[in-house]
């Protein structure tokens, strides 16, 4: 077998090399050498992508800072959605005459002026003298010799100021009931004297109140904590004071408060039920109501019993403000001290009988739907609100009326 392997290797080794060679099917491209031949024109004048006009427009995702809360024409009120533009109307006239009223003399350059877009609640990166112009009969600007502009108050806005303060010393035993009446629902019943002073245009409280505390030591107590901060305390619980206004309500006319909110029973379809049956089952869970000034701190947290005391809360909450309504910044600066929760919003729209939310689902304001008239307007008023309104009259008007002098005012 050994001579046959030799034979046989020596022939391969011998075999003469065939001159015909097999094509290589995958040959390895050189890269020094181009495949490709290159064009010697430019193509720079192409079009190789779509321009930008007839690319396609992406939706905008919807944003909470405009989403309407009420999107729907057959839910929205519009006499009450107008309330909101006219607070936007205004916002520079009562920021300004708040902040003016707090300065030496009542007055303030237009240079620093610019520079408070937010106290004076004109737009950032706007000049503050065209919102001055827009109320020439309450605000004026002065020249000074060093050739720098003042902002001020003319007469009316002056004659206007003495009326508002007679006017608050007049109310200030009943807005000290309101302020008790909040302290009673409070967790603690306690309120940081900050958050009282934040919303006292709410409440039609004066801006002196917080010097004024000492004058009603049978009602509040000043404590000053480590921190420095004041804090306002109730001293003494009065009974009479501790009933709300669905409780009187309800006295009155129990129909009317138990049509009031809803909270509806789970029950399967076998049932059957009609609308007058669910609505009597229903009750089963609205009454009793839960008072407002009970603590709500003890309560279970996502019981229907702690829903019903924070419906009730907000209710109380909206009666003892001026208007019957208040933003969400009002709600949210009371939130720890009234027990409620990050769902208010949610817990608000569940009821649409009493509440109406307007404006955008992140700056969302809440009224109370029976205190206002089918025209927009409050039925009953206080005489802090028919002042406003008076002022809102004369920052709308561009001169005096003819035959009106600043005694009648």
């Amino acid at each position: 077998m050994a001579w046959w392997r030799l034979l046989f290797t020596t022939a391969t080794t011998t075999a003469p090399k065939s001159k015909l060679s097999l094509p290589n099917i995958n040959p390895k491209p050189n890269p020094l050498k181009p495949t490709i031949s290159t064009s010697h024109f430019s193509t720079s004048f192409l079009i190789t992508k779509i321009p930008l006009k007839h690319k396609p427009k992406r939706k905008k995702k919807p944003s909470p800072r405009t989403t309407p809360v009420q999107p729907s024409p057959t839910t929205r009120l519009p006499h009450l959605e107008s309330l909101l533009l006219r607070d936007a109307r205004f916002r520079f006239l009562t920021r300004t005459k708040s902040f003016l009223s707090k300065q030496p003399h009542q007055v303030l350059s237009l240079s620093a002026a610019a520079k408070l877009h937010r106290e004076l609640g004109f737009p950032r990166g706007r000049k503050p003298l065209k919102s001055v112009l827009r109320h020439p009969l309450l605000f004026q600007t002065h020249r000074h010799t060093d050739n720098t502009t003042w902002l001020g108050f003319t007469p009316i806005m002056e004659a206007l100021q003495d009326q508002e303060q007679a006017l608050m010393n007049q109310l200030e035993k009943t807005r000290v009931t309101t302020i008790k009446k909040l302290l009673m629902m409070s967790a603690e019943k306690r309120l940081p004297l900050s958050k009282l002073y934040h919303c006292r245009s709410l409440f039609g409280i004066s801006e002196e109140f917080r010097d004024r505390v000492g004058n009603y030591p049978d009602d509040f107590r000043l404590v000053v904590e480590s921190d420095g901060k004041r804090v306002l305390e109730l001293v003494n619980w009065d009974p009479t004071l501790a009933v709300s206004v669905l409780e009187r309500e309800f006295m009155v006319d129990e129909d009317k408060v138990k049509r009031a909110f809803r909270f509806p029973v789970k029950h399967g379809r076998e049932l059957g039920l009609g609308g007058d049956d669910e609505r009597r089952l229903n009750l089963l869970n609205t009454l009793p109501l839960v008072s407002p000034y009970s603590d709500g701190a003890k309560l279970d947290l996502w019981t229907l019993e702690a829903e019903k005391y924070r419906v009730g809360v907000i209710h109380e909450f909206l009666s003892l403000t001026l208007e019957k309504r208040a933003s969400i910044h009002h709600v949210v600066e009371f939130k720890e001290e009234l027990s409620l929760t990050k769902h208010t919003y949610q817990m608000l729209l569940r009821q649409p009988r009493t509440f109406y939310l307007a404006g955008t689902e992140m700056n969302w304001a809440v009224f109370l739907k029976d205190a206002y008239g089918e025209d927009g307007e409050l039925i009953s008023k206080d005489p802090q609100v028919v002042f406003n309104e008076k002022l809102y009259r004369y920052a709308e008007m561009q001169e005096m009326e003819p035959g009106l002098d600043i005694s009648e005012i």
